[in-house]
């Protein structure tokens, strides 16, 4: 399995493989739970390299590390998972 950054630089770089409909999954600190958000509501700085920018339903914005990203669906199938011991 290739580490996050690679698969998030492929999906934002490589237009067929990028054309997709995409959710990455978090985990939020707070609640314990993983948070899906759509690709389509992510912000990536381009002077950031380790982290994304996620807006949620509710309009709020919560500044992610790759870290935290547990998994990722295109066109509803999971195509990347980050198993972390003790979650």
């Amino acid at each position: 399995m290739s580490p996050i950054h690679e698969l998030i630089a492929r999906i934002r770089w490589d237009r067929d493989f990028g054309a997709a409909r995409f959710v990455i999954g978090y985990h939020d600190r707070i609640t314990g739970q993983e948070v899906r958000v759509p690709l389509d509501r992510i912000h990536f700085a381009p002077d950031e390299r380790f982290t994304f920018e996620a807006i949620e339903a509710d309009g709020t914005v919560h500044q992610v590390p790759y870290h935290r990203v547990r998994d990722v669906w295109r066109n509803g199938e999971n195509i990347w998972h980050r198993d972390v011991p003790g979650e």
